[in-house]
């Protein structure tokens, strides 16, 4: 008797009102992501062009009022939103990326597997925030490289854990140890037996991660380790118009709000597209 590799079993077409659930958690992710990727070419005024008094109230030709220098805080909130989505969706596919082969491998190969492990222990203890600081500072004019650089760092440790666990009974299953005995190599058996069989778990995954990359991101404006003034950034515009919060709360509000349904919706969009059913061992009588 011996175990060959089953085919990739074919995800049966959910029931109309299943796409129609889907549709509707995935809709409103791609909505804010086209938004806030198109947000320079639809602000109605120059991000940088006071059009109010400072902190005025909404009104006029600023529907959410203005900020601490009278620049019209519509305006800014689209144009703040593109390099945050742009940043957080590479460091969610460098982690994810990163974090599938890591943990494959690990799973394939127990004696690396235990080095990953410590080394992910390790990078686990640095608080975030102060990984942040100790690469963006110590990266001069690092700028947005910096922080995708530490996001990531940040970012795999976490993320290995998750995939290694995973792999590790996908690793241990009767067709990938035929693989692994007919001679087949480690790259292989990563990319055609192990990966395969973890699309649930790489889809959630990179939800979970973008999700964090765009704490991560946000906590590296709101620090003044990322962008700089006067650019129109979320975390940025929350920390130069939080003083003037009781003036006018929008300056504040409208960019917290994007930030927050922003990371919702694409973890919403990414549970709803994770497989139900994916690639199984059959053994062959």
């Amino acid at each position: 008797m011996t175990a060959t590799t089953a085919p990739a079993a074919k995800t049966a077409r959910p029931p109309r009102p299943a796409r129609l659930r889907i549709a509707l958690r995935v809709l409103p992710a791609l909505l804010l992501t086209a938004v806030a990727l198109a947000g320079p070419w639809l602000a109605p005024h120059a991000i940088d062009t006071p059009v109010t008094a400072p902190y005025a109230e909404p009104g006029g030709d600023a529907p959410l009022g203005g900020d601490q220098l009278g620049r019209d805080i519509l305006s800014r909130v689209l144009a703040g939103g593109r390099e945050l989505v742009v940043t957080s969706l590479l460091v969610a596919a460098l982690v994810t990326a990163a974090a599938a082969v890591l943990g494959a491998v690990s799973a394939l190969r127990p004696a690396v597997g235990r080095i990953v492990e410590r080394s992910a222990d390790v990078l686990m203890l640095l608080p975030a925030v102060l990984g942040i600081l100790l690469v963006t500072l110590s990266w001069p004019d690092g700028g947005r490289l910096a922080v995708v650089t530490a996001s990531v760092v940040l970012g795999v440790p976490y993320a290995v854990r998750l995939v290694a666990g995973a792999a590790a009974p996908v690793a241990a299953s009767g067709y990938v140890e035929a693989a692994a005995v007919g001679g087949e190599r480690l790259g292989y058996l990563v990319l055609r037996e192990v990966l395969p069989n973890l699309r649930a778990t790489l889809l959630a995954l990179f939800g979970l991660r973008f999700v964090a990359a765009v704490y991560l991101v946000a906590t590296a404006g709101f620090l003044q380790v990322g962008p700089q003034p006067p650019a129109a950034d979320w975390a940025l515009m929350i920390r130069e118009n939080s003083a003037g919060i009781l003036l006018n709360p929008w300056a504040v509000l409208a960019p917290s709000i994007a930030v927050g349904l922003l990371a919702m919706s694409v973890n919403l969009a990414a549970a709803a597209l994770v497989p139900t059913t994916g690639r199984k061992a059959v053994p062959a009588l």
